[in-house]
């Protein structure tokens, strides 16, 4: 089985080409690809490829711009972090899609999946789910939020949000000038309507503007303490399972 591996984060490649090598040793990667020009060079030349392991954030844009330019019928397993709504929605196709850090169980999994896709010839299902679903993800983000004041509803942009926290089960909308607003969304939700290079889920509770990070220290378990006015000890820090996406998000 031919496998190609498109990635623009060397470390993150480097970990899935190693467990990949580990659950199958049949297996061969026929290259890693870092960004979406390079993918449809390579795709173009090489279409005889089996399976494509697939990060949506490239460094030249999102891997959504590669099925724009050609037509492929390749089964994709994504490997990325991205929201818990978007991740069922996936799972409810032939393939399957990785939360980073990658798990060896779970691409043990996906793997299986992929060979009772292909014997099932449910790829025509797929590639159908999979349009529907691209279009709902490519949809325009959210540049601003109608919240209520008093008898009054006010306009906040999306750039003058600090972050988004969660309190007794309610979100709160918190601006850089210190104000607060209740809003009736989720924390998931959230993270389906704005644009995800300016916001971070740093853990359960809190979804944070990088323009509101003041300052990053070492915490003890290998995570971070956020400096930022408004959030308390309880809730500025990175969780462990988020800390080497959240370094990654800060150097894009």
């Amino acid at each position: 089985m031919k496998v190609l591996i498109i990635e623009d984060e060397p470390l993150s490649a480097e970990h899935l080409e190693n467990l990949i090598n580990k659950c199958d040793p049949s297996i061969r990667i026929i290259g890693k690809i870092d960004s979406v020009k390079n993918a449809l060079s390579l795709l173009k030349r090489v279409p005889e490829i089996d399976l494509l392991f697939l990060d949506i954030h490239l460094s030249d844009g999102l891997s959504f711009d590669i099925f724009e330019e050609i037509d492929l019928d390749t089964p994709i397993i994504f490997t990325t972090a991205f929201n818990e709504y978007a991740v069922k929605a996936f799972k409810l196709n032939s393939i399957d899609y990785l939360l980073k850090p990658i798990d060896k169980a779970e691409l043990q999994k996906a793997l299986v999946k992929y060979n009772k896709t292909t014997k099932s010839n449910s790829l025509v299902k797929f590639n159908k789910d999979l349009e529907v679903i691209l279009n709902s993800l490519n949809k325009p983000y959210k540049s601003r939020f109608m919240v209520k004041m008093g008898e009054t509803l006010n306009t906040i942009k999306i750039e003058d949000v600090a972050f988004f926290n969660v309190e007794d089960g309610t979100v709160m909308l918190n601006t850089k000038s210190g104000k607060r607003y209740t809003l009736d969304y989720t924390l998931d939700d959230l993270e389906l309507t704005i644009d995800m290079k300016h916001f971070f889920r740093i853990n359960r509770k809190v979804l944070l503007n990088i323009d509101a990070i003041k300052k990053v220290s070492s915490y003890f378990n290998s995570r971070y303490k956020l400096t930022v006015d408004g959030l308390n000890d309880d809730t500025n820090v990175v969780s462990r399972e988020r800390v080497n996406e959240f370094k990654a998000w800060l150097g894009n």
